[in-house]
């Protein structure tokens, strides 16, 4: 007889040999710490990488793709001729990558030398149009240049990552001058082919043309003086260096540094004055180092023509080094500057360590630039899951904080922290990153915030994270995720969340079970939060309406969608679904108080469900893909989420008659164990992402499972967690 592939996969994840029910059986504490372990160490706690970007080059739009519109760049360019835009992609690994193109007129698109994408007669003149096309890229730095064609419909495009909710790619400048800065440099216009020229490391000097944006000084700017070529010669305002000293030697050491002024100087070494004179001149400062860093910090007022300062080489008793104040990539020398600002705005100097803040100057706010043309610094998430907001890991991370808790492991909690924190904390500043880029380089889905899927689910952990620290920021996110949900998610005339839009045209006006999880939770949390009830009446609100067109009541079980197209559910009952239902059900129950006037209606529903979900579990303890076909793979998310439900009702009391669920329980940690998890703490059949259909066989053939997709990590630690509390609950009685 044959096998089908599908089950052949499903059947064969691992060797038992390699399961961590070899090593533990279906100890909890051992497996929820081989799966917490595995998952830091894969993903350390690397912090945002710091960049140069050039403001005269290109901004991006809200989907993450760059805006080259080369006519507006040159206005007198004749047609037929061709403008070049250039820049590379690093890649970790090998990779085929989605990109996109919306055409101002004739476009070619060469990866790696090759090409990828031509516009055709239709792209030219369809600038509203975004062609989806796939690239493959090498590991290591991948050269990407795109071919413009000046005509008189115009010339350039709108150009990028094709998939930027999870994936948004920060292209570098290609060249040796410029290594290390985000973004583009462009040609002037031209009749040449350039495209074999256009090879990774070539110099600009070294090239047929001038490119652009202008990375230097010209001698009339240079003239002007430090703080006169970057911010301008306004009398009265103000603007700061910053830059750091190492001393190499113990103990303190002497120093004598030279140098000359125009404008007001004040100069400050570890926060003390070290000299000051309130007009141009020469000085020699004599102050005494610390071993270690040292911050120098020079404040001038502007007093005329010429604005800037000199300090010359230090004249010492021991060695000393000059550092960035903070690592930026493409800065070639070690001062940072911010301005201006009137008298009274300019900042304290122990405000300047914090790079996730903007300064207040008057006027639209600003930040730290570079001793370069119009040229900023700005920190980009570089990490592939550390330091990023999305609702999969929203769900790892209350899974990681909730097995720290209950193992008594601080450090899986101050991991957490420190990835909640480091989205939190540069909030305000992503906002004002986006509000002038068009796209931060740092919490993408935050700052962007358009769905349910950008706020709720990590949102909620982060209320939870509070519980041990709250962190920087959080109250301001909170607040806005809370205005999101309740003042601008999309709702129909009943009050329920749906879709009525969506990243591709099919999900338009469509209501998703998983939604429940990208709210009810957070509403939950906040409530606790704040103790607005009115949030916590949504939240019963949004289980019952969502059951009014979900569910399926001869099984028991939930429709995967509702499409609003055809006024009818999908009736495919996807496993995650039904799973992101009874979590959010059983978070609900949870926190609403016992008194509340629809418990008990909400207690129904969540016995309903389980009594439903329970015919249903599969020979090895696991549920499958599709629910009622036991030839789906068996899928690792969706049977933790009802482990864990059924874990916390027998706990609780929900669950009147709890022995079936009690072996259910069990039998289901137990299959986890020997069929989802590793030795090593892999998580094997996680259903990736996904989107819906009418018809079962997309969740069962097309839609696969992902080796530890942060879609699941989560949720079997969350599973472990109230399975070990049900264990020591029954004991306990």
């Amino acid at each position: 007889m044959w096998i089908r592939r599908e089950e052949r996969l499903a059947m064969s994840y691992f060797g038992q040999e390699e399961s961590i029910f070899s090593q533990y059986g279906t100890n909890v504490e051992q497996t929820l710490a081989t799966i917490a372990e595995r998952y830091i160490g894969a993903n350390p706690s690397h912090p945002f990488v710091y960049r140069l970007f050039n403001r005269e080059g290109f901004t991006r739009l809200h989907d993450y793709r760059y805006d080259m519109d080369l006519a507006k760049k040159w206005p007198d360019m004749r047609n037929g001729q061709v403008v070049y835009t250039w820049a590379k992609l690093w890649m970790d690994q090998p990779a085929e990558l989605n990109f996109g193109m919306s055409c101002y007129g004739p476009a070619k698109v060469y990866v790696n030398g090759k090409l990828a994408y031509a516009s055709n007669i239709s792209d030219d003149v369809a600038p509203e149009r975004k062609n989806v096309f796939r690239a493959m890229l090498n590991k290591g730095w991948n050269p990407v240049v795109v071919q413009y064609l000046k005509t008189a419909s115009g010339c350039g495009g709108q150009f990028g990552t094709g998939s930027y909710k999870n994936f948004p790619l920060h292209f570098m400048n290609p060249t040796p001058e410029r290594e290390g800065w985000e973004g583009w440099i462009y040609s002037e216009p031209t009749e040449r082919d350039l495209l074999p020229l256009l090879a990774d490391g070539l110099f600009e000097q070294d090239n047929a043309l001038r490119w652009y944006p202008s990375a230097q000084w010209s001698e009339t700017e240079l003239a002007q003086g430090t703080f006169g070529r970057q911010f301008g010669t306004v009398a009265g305002r103000s603007a700061l260096a910053w830059t750091k000293v190492e001393s190499l030697l113990p103990g303190t050491q002497a120093i004598s540094w030279r140098g000359s002024h125009e404008g007001s100087i004040a100069l400050y070494i570890n926060g003390e004055l070290a000299y000051s004179a309130p007009a141009s001149g020469e000085f020699c400062v004599d102050a005494e180092l610390l071993f270690g860093l040292n911050n120098v910090v020079v404040v001038s007022e502007c007093l005329g023509s010429r604005w800037g300062f000199r300090l010359q080489g230090a004249e010492v008793s021991g060695d000393v080094a000059w550092l960035q104040p903070v690592p930026v990539k493409g800065l070639a020398d070690h001062w940072l500057y911010l301005g201006t600002f009137a008298q009274e705005k300019v900042p304290a100097i122990h405000e300047l360590g914090e790079m996730h803040h903007v300064y207040d100057d008057g006027g639209e706010g600003t930040y730290w630039r570079a001793d370069h043309p119009e040229t900023w610094v700005r920190p980009y998430l570089e990490n592939p899951l550390f330091g990023k907001w999305n609702y999969p890991l929203g769900v790892t991370l209350y899974g990681l904080m909730q097995t720290g808790a209950a193992l008594g492991r601080q450090d899986y909690v101050d991991y957490v922290l420190k990835h909640i924190e480091q989205c939190t904390s540069v909030d305000a500043y992503s906002l004002w990153d986006a509000a002038r880029y068009g796209a931060p380089g740092v919490n993408n889905q935050l700052a962007l915030m358009d769905s349910l899927d950008d706020c709720g689910s990590f949102g909620a952990t982060m209320l939870t994270a509070a519980r041990f620290h709250e962190p920087e920021g959080a109250r301001a996110v909170a607040g806005r995720i809370a205005h999101y949900i309740t003042q601008v998610q999309d709702r129909l005339q009943d009050g329920v969340l749906y879709r009525v839009r969506g990243s591709v045209d099919f999900m338009k006006d469509t209501l998703w079970c998983d939604d429940l999880y990208m709210s009810v939770p957070f509403m939950c949390r906040y409530f606790e939060f704040t103790q607005d009830a009115s949030i916590l009446d949504d939240a019963v609100k949004q289980i019952l309406l969502y059951k009014k067109y979900l569910y399926m009541p001869e099984l028991q079980i939930m429709s995967h969608v509702y499409d609003f197209k055809f006024n009818k559910q999908t009736e495919v009952p996807w496993g995650r679904g039904n799973g992101w239902v009874l979590f959010s059900l059983a978070e609900l129950l949870l926190t609403l108080p016992e008194n509340h006037v629809q418990r008990d209606e909400l207690l129904a529903f969540f016995r309903e469900l389980c009594a439903g979900y329970l015919r249903l579990q599969g020979t090895n303890g696991l549920w499958h893909q599709v629910l009622t076909d036991p030839e789906s793979y068996e899928e690792t998310s969706c049977t933790s989420m009802f482990l864990y439900a059924f874990a916390r009702g027998i706990r609780l009391g929900w669950l009147t008659d709890a022995q079936p669920y009690v072996r259910a329980v069990r039998k289901g940690w137990e299959g986890l164990t020997r069929i989802s998890i590793d030795k090593h703490g892999h998580i094997y059949g996680v259903c990736r992402g996904s989107g819906y259909s009418f018809a079962a066989r997309y969740y069962k053939d097309e839609l696969s499972w992902l080796l530890n997709d942060t879609h699941g990590i989560g949720i079997v630690m969350l599973a472990g967690v109230e399975v070990r509390s049900m264990i020591r609950d029954l004991q306990s009685k």
